[in-house]
């Protein structure tokens, strides 16, 4: 069989499934000949990350015998009207999540210690204002203590959790109904621990939280906008690597100029792949393009579970 990994595939992937018979390119076909390509290269297992997208009109103009997405999320995949036509569609939903994590707390750090104002400051004054830019960035802040909220408490919102609880810091989670859950925190050694989460009530999330951490898949409208961020602590901050659209970026523009938030840290933007310039340009908020999942383990581990879920379902060719 031939497989297209159009978003591309970790080297361990290819191998394994290679070593099992299929065929694996992983040439980047743009959208609008990605029909044609499928078609006159037989392809018959597509491959895809965030990029690409895989709506109806796709499906129906080829014969895919199975659609994978590396990741989570699958709102760039019409999963239902593929599995009505015989389609299975695969994810790794846990292959990134400790990736993800990582990155939340990489723009948490940035906010709270003025990293990226200072990485920017000091190739240009750190020799002449030396003194001025220490003083400026020592007001920083400890999270020890913190209350982290997590709004999306799946895998990625667990893994979060995890590293808050490691780091000293007090986790709630969100929910529909007052309840709690526990997790397990894995040390070195195979050492572990288990903490309980309290989960609470949006609104009790919003108003008791210093940082919030959004892990919600696509929304039809903003989970957090200008009525949420008003019922946030004044002071606080949020960050957001799951989906863009999930969070009113005109809103959250207007509470860090308002002083309400703090810092924000986005890793995902509503008008991917041109964020708006207001986003981009603006001093309190961090910024990575899309890339929270994206490391040299999250790949491999991506690569690896694509390559173990398809040679389980068409066996060694």
């Amino acid at each position: 069989m031939k497989i297209l990994a159009n978003d591309g595939i970790s080297q361990s992937g290819v191998l394994a499934l290679e070593n099992a018979g299929y065929e694996v390119q992983t040439v980047k076909v743009a959208q609008d000949q990605l029909a044609n390509y499928i078609n006159q290269n037989n392809i018959e297992i597509l491959l895809v990350r965030s990029a690409t997208k895989v709506r109806q009109e796709l499906i129906d103009a080829t014969k895919l015998k199975l659609i994978g997405r590396g990741g989570v999320g699958l709102d760039n995949i019409d999963v239902a009207y593929a599995e009505s036509k015989g389609i299975p569609v695969i994810n790794t939903p846990a292959a990134s999540s400790r990736s993800v994590a990582e990155m939340v707390f990489a723009h948490i750090f940035s906010g709270i210690r003025f990293l990226k104002d200072a990485n920017q400051e000091m190739p240009l004054e750190g020799d002449v204002k030396f003194k001025e830019l220490k003083k400026a960035y020592s007001k920083a802040t400890e999270l020890k203590g913190k209350t982290l909220g997590i709004i999306g408490f799946g895998r990625i919102g667990k893994e979060v959790a995890k590293m808050a609880i490691a780091l000293g810091m007090r986790v709630i989670a969100s929910t529909d109904k007052p309840d709690k859950e526990t997790v397990t925190v894995d040390f070195y050694d195979n050492q572990s621990l288990d903490f309980v989460i309290k989960k609470v009530k949006i609104n009790e999330l919003l108003s008791q939280s210093d940082i919030i951490s959004l892990h919600v898949p696509a929304q039809k409208s903003y989970m957090i906008g200008e009525a949420e961020i008003d019922k946030m602590k004044k002071g606080s901050a949020i960050i957001n690597t799951a989906r863009g659209g999930v969070l009113d970026e005109v809103a959250l523009i207007k509470a860090l100029d308002s002083g309400k938030l703090a810092f924000a840290g986005l890793d995902v933007f509503e008008k991917e792949p041109t964020p708006e310039i207001q986003l981009l340009m603006h001093p309190g908020i961090s910024l990575s393009p899309h890339i929270a999942g994206s490391t040299v383990e999250a790949q491999d581990r991506i690569g690896s579970e694509l390559a173990e879920q398809i040679i389980e379902k068409f066996g060694k060719q």
